[in-house]
């Protein structure tokens, strides 16, 4: 994936089995989001394709919901002035198939839809923990609360593969617990989960593989303290350099390139200054000029 002359993701894969947790870390900028924006269809990719189960994606949100892969967002994107219940019904709209005439109409097949779309929804409320807060509107919720809420409107697409994009992000370590719980409990259903975060304590703690980005590109796979042991991973979150680097060759370029420009630019300056000599020239024909202006006026004086 590029943006102008950026690559932000470059050559990634992932292998989740049904049942698994995955981390995905990587310093700030390392194109994380930015993978999960492509794999869902928020962002069309510049090269390559995106398969899931075999099967090529097209870019678009709905089509990739439909085909089994939902997510959450870094930031928090419920509807606010809805009900708990009714953000929850939304994730449904993929599985569903009434249409627009439907709709209007409200015939029998319509209803007993909505109805099994309502105690599917509940059934998640009952998941996470807020089926006492169905008819609250989201925007009335702490923080952690909402955070479930938008796991439970992904879950309730049914999915096969779930992406989480840092779902403990601003909570209190009470809230990380419960997180932390609730995503095994997804796990237990056979849902398959790639998570996001920065938090190290909660991935190390939850992921059964962990994968670090970092330039776009995957530097490491594996578990908690395969990862943890490696060297260029503590070097990439630090800022050191280590050797296979991806941006090695690129900050060489850059560096190359800034020294010449620096060069031209002294040249050009030197160019630019009058020689040495011209300086001690003026300044002598300055004092003969002031010589003789006094000799001058000297003789007039005595005159």
């Amino acid at each position: 994936m590029r943006f102008g002359g950026l690559t932000a993701v470059r050559s990634v894969d992932f292998t989740v089995n049904s049942g698994e947790i995955v981390g995905l870390i990587g310093p700030n900028g390392a194109g994380k989001t930015t993978f999960f924006n492509c794999l869902t269809g928020l962002y069309i990719p510049t090269e390559g394709t995106v398969s899931y189960q075999g099967k090529v994606l097209p870019p678009k949100p709905h089509l990739v919901t439909q085909a089994g892969i939902a997510r959450t967002f870094q930031n928090i994107r419920l509807f606010a002035n809805m009900t708990v219940l009714e953000n929850v019904l939304v994730g449904r709209h993929t599985r569903t198939k009434e249409g627009l005439w439907s709709a209007l109409l409200r015939g029998p097949g319509f209803r007993k839809a909505e109805k099994e779309s309502e105690a599917k929804a509940m059934e998640l409320l009952e998941f996470i923990g807020l089926a006492g807060k169905r008819d609250h509107l989201a925007r009335n919720l702490p923080y952690g609360e909402q955070r479930k809420l938008e796991i439970a409107r992904a879950l309730a697409s049914e999915p096969g593969l779930l992406l989480l994009d840092e779902p403990t992000a601003g909570m209190n370590p009470q809230e990380t617990r419960a997180t932390e719980e609730l995503v095994f409990a997804i796990r237990d259903r056979g849902i398959a989960v790639l998570v996001i975060e920065h938090d190290m304590r909660f991935i190390f703690n939850l992921c059964d593989r962990v994968a670090v980005l970092v330039q776009g590109e995957k530097l490491v796979e594996g578990t908690s303290d395969v990862v943890q042991a490696d060297e260029r991973v503590v070097a990439a979150y630090l800022g050191e350099p280590f050797e296979g680097d991806p941006g090695t060759a690129e900050a060489a370029e850059v560096e190359a390139a800034e020294a010449a420009a620096e060069a031209v630019a002294e040249d050009r300056t030197a160019d630019a200054a009058p020689p040495s000599d011209a300086a001690p020239a003026a300044d002598a024909e300055d004092a003969d000029a002031e010589s003789t202006e006094a000799d001058s006026t000297t003789k007039g004086e005595t005159q």
